[in-house]
């Protein structure tokens, strides 16, 4: 089996992690010149990317209900003979499930069994708001219960990424995190993206304005903050040269965290082939297999 997605998934997960990026970046353009209520929005509601074609392997779809009554869809893997546990895959923004397909190709031949989903306000799931992980946590929540998971992995991308690291306290079912190009607050990288001539109360105000809409406190989306109450192993993958959500980022959570760790910045790598080459693929694919998930059926 190669090593590598191939170049279409790939790109997928370049645009994972691209998306975020995108996203702030525009919303505090909007804050400093604009009413800062457009870079709320902006921030709330990042496009849709339909899901485009089905898997090309064997799959189930699901369903379940998330936090506040918002509907939730995904494709869920199944791994030949006992599974080992469930690799959960959490896309990034303005993205949805699909690149769930290649990770259940390369790990699903180990012995995991794979959840993908659209996030609440993607894909083909409900919702108008995305809360960079303060509903998002409790809907993966519900996910393991509506599939009745007992031992499962997180492999979340950029905005996923976030989410995975916020949700790891909630639920001791889930036995470790990988988590690839986190931002470490919804309010840092906010800031850091913030155009030059945009002040910090402008920033600051257009996150007020989302958090009211959305109904969520902006400063609660925060990893970093998450990270002093996880306890199961967390991998963390960044690209070194990363310019948009800047190495930094998984430095403050790799800090933070509480529980046993790696963090692996990718030598030459931006914001957008943190996954592409050989090495980090082999890291991770070590990290699982060393990787001590206790008892349970999946």
């Amino acid at each position: 089996m190669a090593r590598n997605l191939n170049p279409a998934r790939a790109g997928r997960v370049a645009r994972n992690v691209r998306g975020l990026g995108a996203v702030l970046t525009v919303a505090c353009a909007c804050a400093a010149c604009m009413p800062p209520e457009w870079g709320a929005e902006a921030i709330l509601r990042p496009g849709r990317r339909a899901v485009e074609s089905i898997p090309d392997v064997p799959y189930e779809d699901v369903s379940f209900t998330g936090v506040d009554g918002v509907d939730l869809r995904g494709w869920r893997f199944r791994g030949p003979g006992r599974p080992r546990g469930l690799l959960v895959y959490l896309h990034g923004i303005s993205d949805n499930r699909q690149g769930g397909t290649g990770v259940a190709k390369r790990f699903g031949p180990k012995g995991w069994d794979v959840l993908a989903y659209d996030a609440r306000a993607h894909g083909a799931s409900g919702g108008s708001a995305c809360t960079y992980g303060v509903l998002e946590k409790a809907d993966l929540v519900r996910a393991l219960d509506a599939v009745s998971a007992q031992r499962v992995v997180l492999f979340g991308c950029s905005l996923g990424a976030a989410v995975a690291l916020q949700a790891a306290p909630l639920d001791a079912r889930i036995r470790g995190v990988i988590a690839q190009s986190s931002f470490s607050s919804l309010a840092e990288v906010a800031r850091d993206r913030a155009p030059w001539f945009a002040t910090a109360g402008e920033v600051d105000r257009a996150l007020k304005i989302a958090g009211e809409k959305g109904r969520f406190d902006p400063v609660a989306a925060s990893p970093a903050a998450a990270a002093r109450d996880v306890r199961v192993p967390v991998l963390l993958i960044h690209g070194e040269h990363d310019r948009e959500t800047r190495a930094d980022h998984s430095r403050r959570i790799d800090a933070a965290l509480a529980g046993p760790k790696k963090l692996i910045l990718v030598p030459g790598a931006g914001h957008d082939d943190t996954l592409r080459g050989d090495a980090v693929w082999t890291e991770i694919e070590d990290w699982l297999a060393a990787l001590d998930l206790g008892r349970g059926d999946r």
